[in-house]
């Protein structure tokens, strides 16, 4: 029949699929010319233009003798509409493009210079510090591991060492543990209590962590005996005849006091994110438990508990690397003295009070060791939620 196409002998069929591989490459190849620098610009030009801009906006700004509030409202003005209005001219172009080649590098107008961003700001200066830890204190000579072995075996080091693992034992345990168990205590109550609840909770979440510290610090605060007490823990401690005592010099206690600061500050995240958790638990496998016999603790160790079982994960996997990462708490309160310090405060006092890049180098980038594992478990955590879904 006139309308069945001719059949090709082989030779001629696999000339023909020869063909089609080629023209397929050449398309291949002129799409990566063509999409490579589109995707390149979308990536580091948007930044790069919007740095500029912003640059020399407030250069003008600063220079500028105008009122300061209209300096402020046209600061607001340039950062927020400004960087709108340069993604969304850049989707603009982009719809320009054939349909083919903007699906392709639409995703790299608004991801990539979150990505370049992210390079610049922490992948570089991460390699830079890694670098730096091989170095002398000045940051010329390379010296190996030194500043390795001093981060491994200096005393103070190893009592950083002790504190931040007590830190991350107490600190985590009690943290999460009263926020489940003030998320479940809460969600039995009514609304409106139950709302009440929750902010009261809540709130030194509004707080930083150097405010906190202040507060608490009054709360500690020693005078002498005779003086009147005006830390409340001394207050208490003289009404029962005691003499007032130091408490943020008493090893171990001092570091538990500390710990006590951000307890009282993590409690109503976690309380939040498991109490969001708790209210997921489906009803009639709790009223199916009640109708077998079980009690409430046991419907709740066998039941609820398996159920969040992946957001009490999340939780305690985010307050190990807050924890791991403390320092304001420690440095406003003790300043690292009578043993309070941790890793990141011998950081802090090695690169910018002894002024020794190398060491404070080294101590970063075994803190930065330290946290890639748990960081590498909440990934895969989320990984496997999403498979499930």
């Amino acid at each position: 029949m006139s309308g069945e196409a001719p059949v090709l002998p082989d030779s001629e069929e696999a000339a023909a699929d020869s063909t089609d591989g080629e023209g397929d490459n050449a398309t291949n190849l002129r799409d990566w010319l063509t999409i490579g620098p589109i995707r390149f610009f979308a990536a580091v030009g948007i930044p790069a233009i919007g740095f500029m801009v912003l640059f020399w906006v407030f250069r003008f700004l600063r220079d500028s003798d105008a009122n300061r509030i209209l300096i402020v409202v046209v600061a607001i003005f340039v950062g927020v509409v400004g960087i709108f209005g340069l993604y969304w001219g850049m989707d603009r172009v982009n719809d320009q493009l054939p349909a083919r080649i903007a699906q392709r590098v639409r995703p790299w107008i608004f991801v990539g210079p979150a990505v370049a961003i992210l390079s610049l700001y922490l992948v570089w200066p991460a390699v830079q510090t890694i670098w730096l830890s091989f170095l002398d204190k000045d940051g010329e000579e390379f010296i190996g591991l030194d500043n390795y072995t001093f981060a491994l075996t200096d005393d103070k080091m190893l009592t950083a060492f002790r504190n931040s693992v007590i830190w991350l034992i107490l600190g985590t345990a009690l943290a999460v543990g009263l926020g489940l168990t003030v998320a479940s205590l809460v969600d039995r109550l009514k609304p409106r209590a139950e709302k009440i609840a929750k902010s009261i909770i809540f709130i030194p979440m509004a707080i930083s962590f150097v405010g906190a510290s202040v507060v608490w610090g009054f709360m500690y605060t020693f005078r002498a005996a005779g003086r009147p007490q005006i830390g409340l823990l001394n207050a208490i401690w003289t009404w029962f005849g005691n003499s007032p005592i130091f408490w943020l010099s008493k090893e171990p206690w001092n570091n538990i006091l500390l710990i006590i600061v951000l307890v009282w500050l993590q409690t109503g995240f976690s309380m939040v994110i498991l109490s969001a958790a708790i209210k997921g638990v489906p009803d009639d496998i709790l009223e199916a438990g009640r109708i077998d016999g079980g009690s409430e603790l046991q419907l709740f160790w066998r039941v609820v508990i398996p159920t969040i079982k992946s957001t009490l994960v999340v939780v305690t996997t985010t307050m190990i690397i807050l924890i791991l990462k403390v320092f304001d708490i420690v440095w406003v309160m003790t300043s690292g003295e009578f043993g309070t310090d941790v890793i990141a405060t011998n950081m802090i006092r090695q690169a910018f009070r002894f002024f020794d890049d190398g060491k404070g180098a080294a101590i970063a980038v075994v803190l930065l060791i330290v946290v890639i594992p748990v960081m590498v478990l909440n990934v895969r955590r989320f990984r496997e939620e999403e498979a499930m879904r």
